[in-house]
C-alpha cells in the first residue's frame, strides 16, 4: 500500500466522522432548536465534503486554495455560531 492510497483512506474516514459529528448537531438542533447547532452541523457537512472532494482528487493536498477557502468557510461558521451565542 502506497502513501497515496492511505492519505485517500484517511481522508475518508476524516469525512465520515465529519459527517458523524453533523448529524450529532443536527439531531441537538431539532430537540432544541437552537441554531449554535445548526451552525455547528452545517459547518461539519461542509468539512465533510470539503474532505471527500479532496480525496477524490489526483493529487490531494491540502494546501490548494479552493479547499483552503472551503475550510475557512467552516471555521467561519463555527465563529459565527459562537458569536451569535454570545450575543443572545
Amino acid at each position: 500500500m502506497n502513501i497515496l492510497t492511505l492519505n485517500i483512506m484517511l481522508l475518508g474516514a476524516i469525512a465520515a466522522t465529519n459527517a458523524v459529528a453533523g448529524m450529532f448537531f443536527l439531531r441537538f438542533w431539532k430537540r432544541s432548536g437552537d441554531r449554535f447547532f445548526l451552525l455547528f452541523a452545517a459547518s461539519f457537512f461542509v468539512e465533510g465534503v470539503n474532505r471527500a472532494a479532496l480525496a477524490l482528487t489526483e493529487h490531494p493536498t491540502d494546501g490548494a486554495p479552493v479547499f483552503y477557502v472551503v475550510r475557512l468557510l467552516a471555521f467561519t461558521l463555527i465563529l459565527i455560531a459562537i458569536a451569535d451565542k454570545n450575543r443572545r
